[in-house]
């Protein structure tokens, strides 16, 4: 294999050596900005998180077109910018691992990378077809190169990944996950894909169809038990059938001579699966290969931070648990952040992202002044609320457009018209400040807090508040609310920082096992499509290729 080590300008992790030095430069970087680090836009009314940055860079964020803004997080600077932060942000993006995606054959020159058909295809977006097209071929090039018989499909899903290995590259395969509704799913998808290729094969083939575990995976020693139990005696040959794993420590079975050999594979394998499946690798003689991408850096268990009995996910290098850094929850959840997205956003896009965020920090405040007692319980108005909430705003905003069309409202109208709904222009605005555009704007933007309120509080079962109470909130908080959008892209330029310092330090705690392993990171996916692009693949090699 042509093993091209990742970079990020002037660092390198092509060795152990090289790697601490790119992590110690992270934590540094990081250690300076922890304020910056740890706030959270919840907050940002009722901490004036604005203070947190100079008040020099705001002033020239704040006037900056959006299309400035969402380019931020990717290293792009303006020539009239303040110096320190034209520093911050080129430092920042120097120390981000590059992310551009790179062709499979610049890692095995000879691989083929599979179009996935119609039929095995069903069901997939275009961001899943493209991961799936990517890492089947690159599984089944690795497991071809290190001699692997068997894929071990570590947090299956619906068995995408699964099925491509089996039906497209003919590999046996155990799909592991933890729900026994995407097992049944994974068993009746692959049935009826397997009636096509039944049919298309001109000469007579036995077709592979994934064995199916279902397994909640507590542990490295859970993982490991229920891979070399699910491969014994084996022989290639894999069972339509769906097994139940409950136990908490399995007792972990020795490998024997039946026992063929494995390569591990995890398409974006949530929190602490990804980082069980690299102590798998080490630590399992029958495990050959592995193939990993990660994702929800937020559910990793974190040594220092929080009270577990098991291996944390974080930190798992030497160097990373003799380092001071400390990230917790809110700095990991950050590590999720996409410079690619954000530069892919529409200005639209991103001034609805901007509201959102100003709406729900106001938001914050009303629980803080009304319901205090619900304000401390840190409340979240979760996915599905996120989800209403902008779905109304959505109808809201598609409802004003056509009035306007409709109609030109003259100022007197607007506000006889608001009135019957409480919304007061003379108690926020006064009557003479400005345009009339500039009034319906300021008032849209009530219209679409309100809405956001009364969405949040009836989600989380708190009674109402007036409409002059929220004026009156609504006053005090507009003024700082164009500090949003630049506070957030500030915060985002440290994201990548931070996934970068995770995946170094797994990347490392490889690295640090011996010279009979070989790990690196590569850029499997587009960035832009699946912003968790990162592949940690690793490979044992035999002592004598070791000596050589």
């Amino acid at each position: 294999m042509a093993a091209t080590p990742a970079s990020g300008g002037a660092y390198s992790c092509e060795t152990a050596a090289r790697t601490r030095e790119w992590m110690e430069a992270l934590a540094a970087f990081l250690g300076r900005h922890r304020p910056l680090l740890e706030a959270h836009v919840v907050n940002f009314f009722k901490d004036r998180m604005w203070e947190l940055v100079d008040a020099e860079w705001m002033e020239c964020l704040r006037r900056e077109p959006v299309e400035s803004l969402l380019k931020l997080p990717s290293g792009c600077v303006q020539e009239h910018w303040p110096a320190t932060l034209r520093e911050f942000v080129l430092t920042a993006r120097s120390l981000v691992i590059p992310r551009e995606q790179k062709a499979p054959q610049s890692l095995v020159p000879d691989i083929h990378v599979a179009s996935i058909g119609t039929v095995l295809a069903q069901g997939m977006n275009s961001k899943k077809k493209h991961e799936i097209e990517n890492l089947a071929a690159v599984v089944h090039a690795i497991a071809k190169s290190c001699g692997a018989k068997t894929v071990v499909d570590v947090g299956s899903g619906q068995g995408y990944l699964a099925q491509a290995l089996s039906f497209e590259y003919q590999l046996p395969v155990v799909a592991i996950d933890a729900s026994s509704h995407h097992a049944s799913v994974t068993v009746a998808r692959a049935e009826r894909i397997k009636k096509y290729y039944a049919a298309k094969c001109v000469e007579k083939q036995f077709l592979k169809v994934p064995r199916t575990i279902t397994c909640h995976v507590l542990s490295s020693d859970t993982l490991a038990a229920v891979t070399l139990g699910a491969c014994k005696d084996d022989n290639g040959e894999h069972l339509r059938e769906t097994k139940a794993c409950t136990e908490k420590s399995p007792q972990i079975q020795e490998p024997t001579q039946s026992s063929p050999p494995l390569i591990l594979a995890g398409l974006h394998a949530c929190g602490d699966l990804s980082v069980n499946m690299l102590r798998v690798f080490v630590s399992c003689e029958q495990v050959k290969a592995l193939v990993s991408v990660g994702c929800c850096y937020n559910l990793l268990s974190e040594d220092s931070y929080e009270d577990t009995n098991t291996c944390p996910g974080f930190p798992m290098s030497k160097a990373a648990k003799l380092s001071e850094l400390v990230l917790g929850k809110s700095i990991r959840d950050l590590a999720c952040q996409s410079a690619e997205r954000w530069r892919s956003l529409t200005m639209d896009i991103a001034l609805q992202n901007f509201d959102v965020h100003a709406f729900r920090a106001a938001f914050q405040m009303v629980l803080e002044k009304y319901f205090p007692e619900v304000s401390r319980l840190s409340p979240s108005i979760g996915r599905q609320g996120k989800a209403l909430r902008r779905q109304r705003l959505r109808k809201v905003v598609e409802s004003q457009m056509a009035k306007e069309k409709i109609d030109d409202f003259s100022c007197s109208t607007l506000k006889e018209q608001n009135a019957n709904t409480g919304d007061v222009d003379s108690v926020i605005y006064g009557v003479d400040t400005g345009p009339d555009d500039i009034h319906h704007d300021e008032r849209r933007k009530f219209a679409l807090f309100k809405d956001f309120t009364l969405s949040g509080l009836c989600r989380l079962g708190c009674g109402s508040v007036e409409d002059t109470s929220l004026l009156e909130i609504w006053k005090d908080v507009h003024p700082f609310s164009e500090y949003i959008g630049p506070f957030w892209c500030l915060r985002a330029a440290l994201g990548p920082l931070v996934e970068t310092y995770i995946l170094l330090d797994r990347l490392l705690f490889l690295q640090e096992q011996s010279n009979l392993v070989e790990a690196l990171l590569f850029p499997l996916f587009d960035p832009t499509l699946s912003p968790r692009n990162m592949a940690i693949i690793a490979w044992k090699l035999s002592a004598n290729s070791s000596e050589a």
